[in-house]
């Protein structure tokens, strides 16, 4: 018995330690309604990382129809600069929500990647930092907000990071 109590003690105590990967924090859900319209805004890039930004507007575009978000569009690339070597530079809101506003969108998803890199070192570990946005299109008013880091193992790929972290901070938003 007292061996069984110690390798719960450890394997809880692993999982304590693996759950360190990560840090989010976010507002209550937004109560959101996921069967109303919904757009996908720019997500600014403040790495140096070229197109970051539009790395995880892709993910959080199919998450957010994963988790029964269906009528979801998003903001289209010819109205965004792309440009490899992005400045930084926020995105022209103003425009982005006129055309959320244009096509009847109710809500709209916006945010900033502030990581989005392996680790420079042996391991090269997946690193990924993100602030998303569920902002009411008409009103402008922030429903909800959530920021998020999470870094993988050597052998995880960034995309799997990415995509576990922008869920982790989607689901809870969405409830």
């Amino acid at each position: 018995m007292k061996r069984l109590i110690n390798y719960i003690a450890g394997l809880a105590a692993a999982l304590a330690l693996l759950a360190g990967c990560a840090v989010i924090d976010h507002s209550a859900p937004s109560g959101a309604d996921k069967s109303a319209a919904w757009v996908l805004l720019p997500f600014s890039n403040a790495t140096e990382t070229p197109f970051a930004g539009q790395r995880a507007e892709a993910v959080t575009e199919n998450l957010l129809r994963a988790l029964g978000v269906a009528n979801v569009q998003r903001y289209p690339s010819d109205l965004q600069r792309d440009n490899l070597f992005e400045t930084g530079q926020a995105k022209d809101d103003t425009k982005a929500i006129e055309w959320a506003k244009a096509q009847g969108a109710r809500y709209a998803v916006t945010g900033t990647v502030d990581e989005w890199r392996y680790k420079v070192g042996v391991d090269g570990e997946p690193a990924v930092g993100i602030a998303l946005q569920i902002v009411e299109v008409d009103s402008g008013r922030v429903l909800w907000s959530g920021v998020g880091g999470k870094s993988g193992w050597s052998r995880e790929s960034l995309a799997a990071v990415a995509q576990e972290l922008i869920k982790s901070l989607l689901v809870p938003a969405l409830k």
